[in-house]
Formats: C-alpha cells, sequence, structure tokens
C-alpha cells in the first residue's frame, strides 16, 4: 500500500477496510492514516521513506536490538516530545504523533550516524573477501546513513573463524552486528533453537551450544536474512561474487508446495538458490533442500546425447536416429504402456498423457512411482483435479486442521512453516500418525496415535471427537502414503461430509498434482475428464484432432509391472521413475529387464536407464519453461533458466517420437503446451463419484513381529540431492522408533543404546534404537535414509517385519 503526496503537504489515503481502526499520523510533514498499532517504520514506508534498520524484518516479532531505525517524536500524541529518538521498529503510532525520520531532522540522523559508528567500530573492513560484499544492507546502509570518515583508530576485535555452526552454516563472529535476526527465526519461524546469543556486553556473540549443533532443515534461511557477512554457506563461500550473477526467478522442484526461489548463475552454472519474495505461498522462506540441492543436474553421469542398444551395449546416436529407432521399436513391441515419476512438469505430463492415449492408443499410464492403490485412483479421478478448497492463508485461520498420512515438515516444508505460524495463533493440529514427530513437538499439536493400516478408524472417530472439536473451520490434509492404507482415503472423504471440514491432498513430489490435471493416470483423461465418460473421450478426441480413444480404463503402476512381467505389454515408455520407491523394487527391475522394448527418459544414467533399448537426455528444470502445480491447485509457472542443447524437455521427446509413430502430437515447445492445456480446459461435466470402501481391519502381526511404518525423512539418499556433501551431511541420522515396553521386552537386558536388526521379506537392516509415543506392535524407520531404502532392503509399508537386537 502505498500513498501519493500533494502539494499541500497531505498524502492520499488508501483505500481501506472501514471496519479497521485508523490512527492519524504526521511523517516528515506528510498525514497519513494507518491501522492501529502500526509500527513508526512500516507508516514510514507508506509515505516512500526508507528509514534504515538491521534487525527489523517484517516476518519477525520486534525486537529493537541494532538501534539503527532511531527517529525523532517532537510529539507523542498528547502534545510532548519523547525525550531522546526513539527506535521505529517496536514504536507503535498513536493518534496525533509526529514523526521525524532522518530526512527532515537533524536529530534522527545524528543518532542513526551515531548507531553506525558504534556498528562499525569491531567489525572488519574485509568487504573485498566478504560473500555479502555487493549485496550488503551495512554496506549500503554505512554509505548512505554513516558519516564520511572514521573516528576510530584503535584494534578491532578479531576471533578465530570461521566457526561451523553446522556443516553448511558458518559463522564469522567478528562480523556480527548482534541483530538476532538469526535467533529469531531460529525460535519464531522454524522452531530450532540450536543457535543463541552467549556472553554479555561488549563480547556478546552468536554461538552454538554444547551438543546442539544447527541442524535443522531451515538453517539457509538464516544465511539470507542476515544482514552482514556473519552468517555464510559453506557451499556458496568465496565462490562468486553478487555482481557476477544473473538472477532468475523460479520455482523449487523437490516438494509439491510450489516455493518461490531465485536461482544465480555464472557462465551456465548455478552458483546458489535463494528464497523468492511470495506473501501466497511460501512468504520469503524455503527449506534447505530447496535451496542446497541442485547440484544433481550437473553430476558426471549426466546424459548429453542419445544412447541406443546396438549389440548389448549402450552407443552415442543422433537425435532422428535414437527417435527413428524409438518408434520401430515400440512399434514391434505390439502394446506398450507410460510410467512416469511425479518430478515432471504439468507441460511434460500433459504430453506423456496425450503420448499414450494418441501415439500408443493405450491408457496404461501411471504417474505413481510409489505404492498406491486402486482406492487411490479413484480418489484421485473424484475429487482432485481442478479442486482448491485449501489455499496456505486457510491453514492459518483454520480453527483445527488434521494431519492424516503427512508429515509436512518432512514432506512438505512450506506447509510445515505455515502450520507452526497458525498453531502460535489459535490454530490447533491433530495428527494421525504412529508417533508424535519432532514437528509436531513444534507445533504443539496433539497425537492420536495411530498403527499403520488403522488411519481409516481412526478418522471415523474424529468425527465426534469432543477433544478435536471438528467443523466447517477445519481443514483436513491427507498425504500421499493414506493410499497405503485401506478405506483410509474413503474415510476423510466422509469425515470431511460428515464435519464441513475442506479437505486436500498433499503429494510429495512437486509434479504430482500436475500429471493429475494432465491425465496421467489409467482412469483420467487430461483436465478432470474421466476415461470412464463417453463425453469426456470424445471431447479430448475432439481436441486432440483424433478420431477416437481408448475406452477401457488402462492398468495401474502395479499392474503394468505384473503385466510385464508375464508378457502381456512389450514395450515401455519409461520417465524419471527410481525403482527403489516402487511398491515392489526387485519387481519393478525384472518386468524392466523383461520387457521386449525400453525407452527411458533420464537426466542421469540411472539403472533404468542403463537396461533401456534408447535413452534420451531430459533437460532439468534449469533449462527448461514449465508449470508445478502445487496441492492446493496454484499454477507456478517459470521460465528456463539456462540455455543447453544437450537436452532437450520430455514433452519434445515424445514429440519427436510420436512424429515417428505417425501420429503427430502438434507441439514442439513448453509454451506450445501450455497453450493447448489452456484451450482444452476442465472438464465441466459432473466426475464419477468416489465408490466408497468399506474400512478393513488392518492385518495383525505374527507373535514376536512389529508393523512396519515408515515415511522420508527431507533429507535423505534421494538422487536430487547428489553432489553437496555439506547439505548431505545436515540429514537427520537414521534410526529404529519403537515405544518403551517394546524396547524393554526386547532390548532391555542389552542396556542402552543398542542396536536393532530389522527382517522382512525383502531383507534386512540394522540401525540404532531410539524410544518413542508409539503404539504397541509398532517399529518406525525412515524409508530412505539407509542402504537402498526400507522398500529395497526390508519390506512394504504396513507389513511385518521382525527385530533383533544387540549391543551399540
Amino acid at each position: 500500500m502505498t500513498t501519493t503526496p500533494e502539494k499541500t503537504g497531505q498524502a492520499v489515503a488508501p483505500a481501506v477496510d472501514p471496519a479497521v481502526d485508523l490512527v492519524n499520523v504526521t511523517i516528515d510533514g506528510i498525514q497519513i492514516s494507518v491501522p492501529k498499532d502500526t509500527l513508526v517504520i512500516r507508516a514510514a514506508e507508506q509515505i516512500g521513506v526508507q528509514v534504515p534498520r538491521f534487525c527489523d524484518h517484517p516476518l519477525l516479532a520486534p525486537v529493537g536490538a541494532c538501534r539503527q531505525c532511531l527517529v525523532d517524536i517532537p510529539d507523542a500524541g498528547n502534545g510532548k516530545p519523547m525525550p531522546k529518538p526513539q527506535a521505529s521498529c517496536t514504536l507503535p503510532v498513536t493518534e496525533g504523533m509526529v514523526v521525524q525520520t532522518q530526512v527532515t531532522s537533524p536529530v534522527a540522523d545524528k543518532a542513526q550516524q551515531g548507531i553506525m559508528e558504534f556498528l562499525l567500530i569491531n567489525h572488519p573492513l574485509d568487504c573485498p573477501v566478504c560473500d555479502k560484499g555487493g549485496e550488503c544492507p551495512l554496506q549500503n546502509q554505512a554509505m548512505s546513513n554513516g558519516r564520511g570518515e572514521t573516528r576510530f583508530d584503535g584494534v578491532k576485535r578479531t576471533f578465530p573463524k570461521p566457526i561451523a555452526l553446522s556443516p553448511q552454516v558458518l559463522l564469522d563472529r567478528e562480523r556480527c552486528i548482534v541483530c538476532q535476526r538469526c535467533t529469531r527465526f531460529t525460535d519464531e519461524i522454524a522452531g530450532d533453537p540450536f543457535i543463541a546469543l552467549i556472553e554479555r556486553g561488549a563480547q556478546q556473540q552468536i554461538g552454538v551450544a554444547d551438543d546442539a549443533p544447527f541442524l535443522s532443515y531451515f538453517s539457509g534461511n538464516t544465511i539470507q536474512i542476515c544482514p552482514v557477512g556473519a552468517l555464510t554457506s559453506a557451499e556458496y563461500r568465496f565462490r562468486s561474487r553478487p555482481f557476477d550473477l544473473v538472477s532468475t526467478p523460479s520455482v523449487a522442484e523437490h516438494d509439491s508446495c510450489g516455493a518461490a526461489i531465485r536461482v544465480d548463475h555464472r557462465r551456465g552454472k548455478v552458483m546458489r538458490r535463494l528464497a523468492g519474495n511470495d506473501p501466497e505461498v511460501n512468504e520469503e522462506w524455503i527449506s534447505d533442500k530447496d535451496r542446497f540441492a541442485f547440484h544433481y543436474a550437473r553430476q558426471p553421469d549426466r546424459l548429453s546425447h542419445p544412447l541406443i542398444r546396438e549389440d548389448g551395449e549402450l552407443r552415442p546416436a543422433s537425435w532422428p536416429e535414437a527417435f527413428a529407432v524409438a518408434a520401430q521399436g515400440l512399434r514391434a513391441a505390439g502394446s506398450s504402456a507410460v510410467l512416469t515419476g511425479g518430478r515432471v512438469t504439468a507441460e511434460d505430463a500433459y504430453a506423456y498423457s496425450k503420448f499414450a492415449r494418441v501415439a500408443l492408443g493405450t491408457n496404461d499410464i501411471d504417474f505413481r512411482a510409489r505404492p498406491h492403490s486402486a482406492e487411490e485412483a479413484d480418489f484421485l479421478t473424484s475429487f482432485v483435479p481442478m479442486s482448491n478448497e485449501v489455499e496456505y492463508a486457510d491453514l492459518e485461520t483454520a480453527s483445527v486442521v488434521v494431519l492424516a498420512g503427512l508429515e509436512p515438515e518432512d514432506e512438505a516444508a512450506s506447509i510445515f512453516l505455515r502450520l507452526r505460524k497458525a498453531s502460535m495463533g489459535r490454530t490447533r493440529i491433530v495428527a494421525v500418525a504412529p508417533f508424535t514427530t519432532r514437528g509436531l513437538q513444534k507445533m504443539d499439536g496433539r497425537l492420536i496415535a495411530t498403527v499403520p493400516g488403522d488411519e481409516a478408524a481412526a478418522l471415523r472417530a474424529l468425527a465426534n471427537d469432543g477433544e478435536t472439536a471438528l467443523d466447517a473451520g477445519g481443514v483436513i490434509l491427507v498425504g500421499e502414503r493414506l493410499a497405503q492404507s485401506h478405506g483410509a482415503l474413503t474415510a476423510a472423504l466422509e469425515l470431511a461430509r460428515t464435519t464441513g471440514a475442506r479437505l486436500a491432498w498433499v503429494p510429495r513430489r512437486a509434479g504430482d498434482r500436475g500429471a493429475v490435471e494432465s491425465g496421467c493416470l489409467p482412469t483420467l483423461l487430461p483436465g478432470g475428464r474421466p476415461v470412464a465418460d463417453a463425453g469426456a473421450r470424445v471431447d479430448a478426441a475432439t481436441a486432440w484432432g483424433t478420431g477416437s480413444l481408448p475406452d477401457a480404463a488402462g492398468r495401474d503402476g502395479n499392474a503394468i509391472i505384473a503385466a510385464l512381467g508375464k508378457g502381456q505389454i512389450g514395450g515401455l515408455v519409461i520417465g524419471g521413475v527410481d525403482p527403489r520407491d516402487t511398491s515392489d523394487p526387485a519387481a519393478t527391475m525384472a518386468a524392466i529387464e523383461s520387457a521386449q522394448f525400453v525407452v527411458s527418459l533420464e537426466l542421469r544414467l540411472t539403472e533404468v536407464a542403463a537396461r533401456a533399448d534408447v535413452v534420451f537426455p531430459v533437460a532439468p528444470v534449469t533449462d527448461k519453461a514449465g508449470t508445478f502445480i502445487t496441492w492446493e491447485g496454484r499454477p507456478r509457472p517459470f521460465e528456463a533458466v539456462l540455455v543447453n542443447p544437450a537436452s532437450l524437455p520430455d514433452l519434445r521427446i515424445l514429440a519427436g517420437i510420436a512424429d515417428e509413430l505417425g501420429s503427430p502430437l502438434g507441439f514442439r515447445t513448453p509454451h506450445d503446451v501450455r497453450a493447448e492445456m489452456e484451450s482444452m480446459g476442465p472438464w465441466d461435466a459432473a466426475r464419477p463419484p468416489l465408490n466408497p470402501v468399506k474400512e478393513k481391519k488392518a492385518p495383525r502381526t505374527k507373535a514376536g513381529a512389529l508393523v512396519l511404518a515408515t515415511w522420508k525423512h527431507l533429507l535423505d539418499l534421494g538422487s536430487m540431492q547428489d553432489g553437496d556433501a555439506n547439505l548431505a551431511a545436515t540429514a537427520r541420522a537414521a534410526v529404529a522408533r519403537v515405544n518403551p515396553a517394546t524396547y524393554d521386552a526386547l532390548f532391555g537386558m542389552l542396556g542402552e543404546p543398542a542396536t536393532a536388526t530389522l527382517t522382512g521379506d525383502r531383507g534386512s537392516v540394522t540401525l540404532p534404537v531410539e524410544v518413542g509415543d508409539l503404539p504397541d506392535g509398532v517399529v518406525w524407520v525412515p524409508a530412505n535414509s539407509a542402504g537402498r531404502g526400507v522398500l529395497a532392503d526390508l519390506a512394504s509399508p504396513g507389513s511385518s517385519v521382525t527385530i533383533k537386537g544387540a549391543r551399540r
């Protein structure tokens, strides 16, 4: 909100809500009306006056630590002046207040210069080598609001440097001006108060508590909001100067939150990523995964040209040859299917969907390269497309937020930060989960301890739970893991309809929601058009200019794998799928190896690509334009950051194969696809209702066995985190969690600490043991933090595992 000063010295009042209580204040001779309790520093911004500051941040509570924002108050609203300059970042306006900033008051100007002089007494003059040089608020404001000459001729204070607050965050103590932005962020926003002020007086500094390293999923935000070069990244430190970088806005690709980021690059190489400012989505915060996990795109095994198999070996090929060989192989294979992971953009997902129907003539397509179910496909078809019942802002105003099959801190970082912010107000957080996670503790949430497989019963019980009091002001967030619990998605829908609460589906991957909207399901066409609806098929066929589309519902991912293994499907087009994430990793790899012909679209030479007959190098998100659809249904378009002719978007590769098959897709670029998607629009007829699934009691384990609960940590062994050892070092340790009774029964005689060897139908893993508030008979382990991952090395979630202890 801004105002335009008139010649009379009065500001034109902006349009405001009549219900807002306004006060009149005069700043530098300009009168303005602002809401009651507005801080003086914010009121000054509304008339275009920038008061210098360091500790102030609009998303942090006022603290008045640096004192750089001093202003003169000749009239406090009672006709009397305040006796000395005041910190404008902590002072609310009052009716009739008169404020003079450095623009009109010599007193305020002198006070600000004095504070700047104090700050620079011990601050080193190392701007030429400081990472903050060129984008440093202290550097800028020392020039604009400081003295031209220094009066200090003593010896500046020095410290050994740097101190590693964590493997990723380094501290140069002599640069710190004790603004407390970092400590306030960790305490107020992330809930990880591991760095704090230590010592007193002139020796006060930022430090690390004993045995409490700064291991936070959001630590990188402290680097970005530090107004000096005190906090730096181990990965970026001394790598580049800010004025050498080209900055491009983009969208984070690691989860379904759609966080705004800024990509800084130099000479075709990404140097760093920063949080973008988007109040409606991620505000000004991002996770460390979104910030630091970008090196995967330039690993040594990145593909730079197509490959085709000849005499049992993959050899380089030209693009035209690879297109021709791929088309020839798929044609010879007869029936083919499409498997694509959830990392693709909405435009690429649309291309896969259209390619399957138009070029291959099949509905055998699924983006769910993870454990899934027919109930989930039904839920996605009937409920998710074009639904936008819940947005980020709704999380802050909800009376209750129920989390089912979702751990936001690990699976949706921006949602976690919004929920923690909401929990500090009037919103109550309730989690249907196996145990109280660290994230739930930081939200002061309530746990409904649930054995894996019993989520449906737990959700149905919430309808009459007086303590939860879920009503029309509540929100239910269901994660993709709920697909592994029979009847749970049906129960979540019933709970929403019974209580009036709004429901939203939160997948883990950035491309999952876009894949649903684009029809990468065996039961769904683009725009939410059900395959089973003849009108929907005619509508899609007309938009695509093709005669007809296959009318039978296709196979889902699990059925495709089974059909490949039985020889019922000959060809496979697969893009961005990690077999270790699928329901049965061994079966998936066996099916790929047994397929008659495999076309792989990959960024790097994965184990799938190494077994394919034709391999196409695809562009990472930095090298192409596209759109991610957030969990809330919000489109997040972005443009290419870099130009790299060595790889192409998935959609361009699919178009090239389709041309060779004689079924052109009609597009070449992401912008072409985006225009076609918009012209096709959503299906405006009713979608089929969800077929109710009756609750089925979760199978009990055998004597001496435990039920396996699992999900992925935010930072784990995922391939998109490769290349940054400092980031990997901040990942949470892989442990097995059981409740105290189970621990005593299994490990009591061993004492503490102990390790557990868990054995399932796929193998064994050995991990340290920790005690938590889990239900009896349940063990939790992280899904992808040890070995090849739980799904490959141990068992499927919800199944039985045996456990054997040993002294650590």
